[in-house]
């Protein structure tokens, strides 16, 4: 492992480390090169001799433990994981414009209607980092050290998107094979645009470029760089959205996937609309999917999405289906929107009733959601508490316009759970788990619970569970002094 790490920077590693908006350091510097465009911007340059990660000097390992030891320092030091999320492609930027109707359905219609709102870029106040960015500014808002993996375009757009990702503090490594010889036109490498309509009615319609092709945007990605392969090995949790197939052909995110397994990577899941489609796709997406579902750790849905992809109406059943089809699955979480949210294992069955909030637009939620859950998975919370903190987050996500650097922030987060307005439904609760799921506990949480009750399932309070989250989330931290290593390809 020595030759995997050094505390200084090799002579051949260039770097620029950003600073965030308040000046504390970034936990990760940008990583960007494409020859073929010779980019000039000030982040790192990742090369096949090394890869920079900035790892802080403390870190949370559990719900019990707050700063970090020297034997953590050791472990950071000969390179074990210290990249909390990696993201895996859609990266994207949503424009976000008030339009007096809807693009039209057919096929060649709206793609007219797209290009003639794509003749001149529109101001910049409507620009907004969208895809996988929402969950990774999520993330780490929370505390958790993010890096993108994807491409972005040499242009405004791609230069906007890393602006957000760095002042967030999140790293981005590009997906490029940096390959001289292969010749694209430049077209095939700008950066995804979503057009993020909405009418008077508050309707939203959505249009990208990569609606009206076959093919993945970015299809002449074919293979995994070093550099992202050393993303995805220091990484804990890899996730992967079903929009990321817009993006990329189903032979790299297989292989994203097949790496991740390789090298200990934790895999999560949310397929997402695209789900439906990929399910009727081409045969490779068909593969890929199926991949997904039996291989990664973490699968999150919807209770439409599980009920498409099992035929099972019912969401806890449906959840326990893709579990026991599962190969490494070790929890199925199922969103229920209003309702809140249910977690799956083998052996339990995890409930959480949503926060009540004054929701404005839902853009995003999934994806903060999805943060939340990785921090409570990364940080071995009990499985009501990351289910607590995953609907906190997700409602106040809600609470915002848009996604981006609109998502829940880390005050807003513990205003709502500190808040203790859960939005019970028993009626709902208790008409859902009337049945035999065959599992060893049954948790709900609930604002109180009464002495003596012998009515199943069991109940957790939500005071008692605020009391010990606030401790985890106070640790969470706000300025960090960061150690730099760097690792070989």
């Amino acid at each position: 492992m020595q030759n995997q790490a050094a505390i200084s920077l090799k002579s051949s590693l260039i770097s620029i480390t950003p600073r965030t908006n308040n000046g504390l350091l970034s936990p990760y510097p940008h990583t960007l090169q494409n020859p073929r465009l010779r980019r000039k911007r000030n982040y790192s340059v990742l090369n096949c001799t090394g890869i920079e990660i900035l790892v802080p000097k403390a870190r949370l390992n559990s719900l019990s433990f707050c700063n970090g030891s020297v034997e953590d320092e050791k472990l950071k030091a000969i390179g074990v994981k210290e990249i909390d999320v990696a993201t895996l492609g859609n990266l994207c930027v949503d424009i976000v414009l008030n339009v007096p109707k809807l693009p039209p359905k057919p096929l060649d219609q709206r793609q007219a209607y797209m290009e003639q709102l794509s003749k001149s870029p529109p101001d910049k106040k409507y620009w907004e980092a969208g895809g996988n960015c929402n969950m990774a500014i999520a993330a780490a808002r929370l505390g958790l050290h993010c890096v993108t993996l994807g491409h972005v375009g040499d242009e405004i757009y791609g230069n906007f998107l890393l602006d957000v990702l760095r002042d967030e503090g999140i790293s981005m490594v590009e997906m490029d094979e940096q390959n001289d010889v292969v010749d694209h036109s430049r077209a095939a490498y700008e950066t995804l645009l979503c057009w993020v309509l909405v009418d008077p009615l508050q309707r939203h319609g959505f249009c990208s470029r990569a609606d009206f092709s076959k093919e993945p945007a970015f299809n002449w990605l074919s293979k995994l760089s070093n550099e992202v392969k050393m993303a995805i090995k220091r990484s804990k949790i890899i996730f992967c959205n079903g929009y990321g197939f817009d993006e990329l052909s189903p032979g790299i995110i297989m292989s994203s996937l097949e790496y991740a397994i390789e090298v200990g990577t934790s895999i999560f899941f949310d397929p997402g609309p695209r789900g439906k489609s990929l399910i009727l796709g081409t045969p490779e997406e068909q593969i890929a999917l199926n991949k997904f579902l039996k291989l990664s750790d973490v699968l999150l849905l919807t209770s439409e999405e599980a009920e498409s992809l099992t035929g099972i109406a019912n969401p806890i059943m449906a959840g326990q289906e893709l579990l026991q089809k599962g190969v490494r699955t070790k929890w199925v979480i199922v969103k229920m929107g209003p309702k809140g949210s249910i977690l799956i294992t083998a052996s339990s069955i995890s409930c959480a009733p949503a926060f009540k909030v004054n929701v404005i637009d839902t853009v995003g939620c999934g994806d903060s959601f999805v943060a939340a859950v990785a921090f409570g998975f990364i940080h071995n919370l009990p499985l009501v508490y990351t289910l607590t903190i995953a609907n906190a987050v997700g409602a106040a996500t809600a609470m915002g316009c848009g996604a981006g650097r609109n998502v829940a922030t880390l005050g807003q987060v513990v205003e709502i759970i500190t808040g203790l307005n859960l939005d019970e439904d028993d009626k709902f609760w208790d008409e859902l788990l009337n049945g035999d799921f065959g599992v060893q506990e049954i948790t709900l949480l609930t604002k109180m619970v009464v002495n003596g009750s012998k009515i199943q399932p069991t109940r957790t309070s939500l005071p008692k569970v605020v009391s010990e989250l606030l401790p985890v989330l106070e640790c969470t931290p706000k300025e960090q002094a960061y150690t730099s290593y760097v690792y070989k390809c």
